[in-house]
């Protein structure tokens, strides 16, 4: 036992709980904690917005699996991070937020940068707290960890006042060891039984299954349950990858008409909210099963017929020992010819030759360059939402985006926690071109830290999932603000110390997107797109 400073005591329990990065703006708030991370061997990566710090704590969570921490000065540094918490909290991932605080002793005296962050933060996390005493610093961080991983997992802030981290206490490690892994509950006996006599009965069932099982420890209880039940799949948000492009039974482009027909739909881990117009996409004549962590959500926004309070991986393990498996006559073949049909239509803009490019085109070509194990990240609307369908992703390759939050400005923040958290892989960037412009300078802090990412920007010149409808609505004259131009973000990049490649024709993709892979810089392939009826008729609010 020894005597050590606040901040040394802070990384100290980051240790114990696995933290392998803090990721920061710098503040003098916040200096004492950098110095404890040198001594305990914390990587400090530091960004050019406390908002991508923030981001990068989720990135890494969702990368690891374990929570993601930053650590931000006080005042305009925490209230940076409010956007980064809130998708985070809506996105439900665990991170910790470490906010600086004038010393204790000048609260409400008007010190710098002084103001109430704890109720600020109240809203938008699982836990709000300022830490009240140097000696109780590890006390605090194992309660951080506790609760941002329990049930629905989520977001937790700590406020250090700069006199506890600069005092000193004891660095004896609390009586309480972290979790090996946290609790994830099963559902209830019978109520898995009555859902299993729903899917025995079912002619046409099918499964929606989202985020939530990211956070299961029987994340592979999804493939076991889809050989065995012959229904359709659809996995979205960190689900997505669970199950391999050709499996029989993932489907990607027919969700519409399997919600319209389907007599059973079981959903895992996803709310009733926009992406299935509130339970309304589901067919009224059709029994429903919701499984979520957060009993808060079970039955919101329309009937339920059974409600699992559970784990999405224990709950599909459970049905599967339920069932061991199940035939659906014709059901499957039907959804499968929608779903073929509407891959043909993708097929001709996938392969088409034309320049500008398509950017179905675009995302097929960066595709076909991801290893096993790489990471893409989508950061903006209209090309992100395009290459959500064309990449072929399957675990451990992951597939990262804001999330129903819809935040733009996530990807830098995302990108460079990926890339620390599993260095071996590639981490690509998708941007659109309007969100470029939220965080570009992070690129200097890629350069300068040596992070290698991968970012390739569909370029169309608009904010274009908005500014479709508001055209239809109001026609060209009428509509402001969703108009840009054909910026050269490459020479950002460049002028940043990065790679940059700008590219109009189709026939220089490839080799463009082949020389920012080999690069070993970070990078942005800058891409003229031609416009696409593809996302024609999605929503935007």
């Amino acid at each position: 036992m020894t005597q050590v400073h606040g901040g040394r005591l802070v990384s100290k329990a980051l240790l114990r709980h696995g933290t392998t990065h803090l990721f920061t703006l710098c503040g003098g708030h916040i200096q004492a904690i950098y110095d404890g991370c040198l001594d305990d061997g914390i990587r400090v990566v530091d960004v050019r917005h406390e908002q991508t710090a923030g981001h990068a704590a989720d990135g890494y969570a969702r990368v690891t699996g374990r929570p993601g921490v930053c650590a931000v000065t006080a005042g305009p540094g925490v209230t940076d991070t409010v956007t980064a918490v809130a998708n985070a909290q809506r996105g439900g991932i665990p991170m910790i937020v470490i906010g600086g605080a004038g010393p204790r002793a000048l609260a409400d005296m008007g010190s710098l940068q002084d103001m109430n962050h704890v109720e600020l933060m109240r809203p938008i996390t699982k836990w709000s707290v300022s830490v009240p005493s140097t000696d109780r610093i590890q006390e605090y961080i194992d309660a951080a960890f506790r609760i941002a991983q329990a049930g629905v997992p989520g977001p937790v802030f700590l406020e250090m006042p700069l006199d506890l981290l600069m005092n000193w206490a004891d660095d004896a490690a609390p009586a309480t060891s972290p979790l090996a892994f946290p609790p994830r509950p099963g559902g209830d006996p019978s109520l898995i039984e009555r859902a299993a006599e729903m899917l025995r009965e079912a002619e046409r069932p099918m499964f929606i299954v989202g985020s939530q099982l990211r956070w299961s420890p029987k994340r592979e209880a999804l493939r076991a349950l889809a050989d065995a039940i012959e229904a359709p799949f659809y996995l979205n948000g960190m689900a997505r990858g669970g199950l391999p492009y050709e499996h029989p039974n993932l489907m990607t482009r027919s969700r519409k008409f399997a919600l319209s027909n389907t007599d059973l739909c079981l959903v895992f881990g996803t709310p009733f909210d926009f992406r299935l117009e509130y339970g309304r996409a589901i067919n009224p004549k059709a029994r429903v099963v919701q499984i979520d962590l957060d009993g808060n959500e079970l039955g919101r926004n329309r009937k339920v017929d059974v409600t699992i309070d559970g784990d999405s991986g224990v709950v599909l393990d459970q049905l599967l020992t339920a069932v061991k498996g199940k035939k659906s006559p014709g059901w499957l073949p039907t959804v499968r010819a929608a779903e073929d049909k509407s891959r043909a239509k993708m097929l001709a803009e996938i392969e088409s030759n034309v320049s500008p490019p398509n950017p179905l085109r675009v995302c097929a070509e960066i595709g076909k360059r991801l290893g096993k194990s790489d990471i893409v990240i989508g950061d903006g609307g209209d090309f992100v939402a395009t290459a959500a369908y064309v990449l072929k992703l399957e675990w451990p390759q992951m597939w990262m985006d804001p999330g129903p939050l819809g935040t733009l400005g996530v990807g830098p923040g995302y990108a460079m926690a990926a890339k620390l958290a599993r260095p071996d892989a590639n981490v690509v960037l998708v941007y659109g071109d309007g969100s470029f412009g939220f965080h570009a300078m992070e690129f200097e802090a890629m350069v300068r830290q040596k992070i290698p990412v991968i970012s390739v920007i569909g370029n169309d010149a608009a904010w274009t999932q908005i500014r479709r409808g508001q055209v239809e609505l109001y026609g060209v004259e009428r509509s402001p603000a969703t108009s840009l131009e054909y910026t050269r973000y490459d020479r950002v990049v460049e002028a940043l110390g990065g790679f940059g490649a700008f590219v109009e024709r189709a026939e220089d993709i490839g080799p463009a997107l082949d020389a920012a892979f080999a690069s070993g810089k970070p990078s942005c392939v800058n891409v003229k797109i031609a416009t696409s009826d593809f996302r024609k008729g999605s929503i935007s609010v």
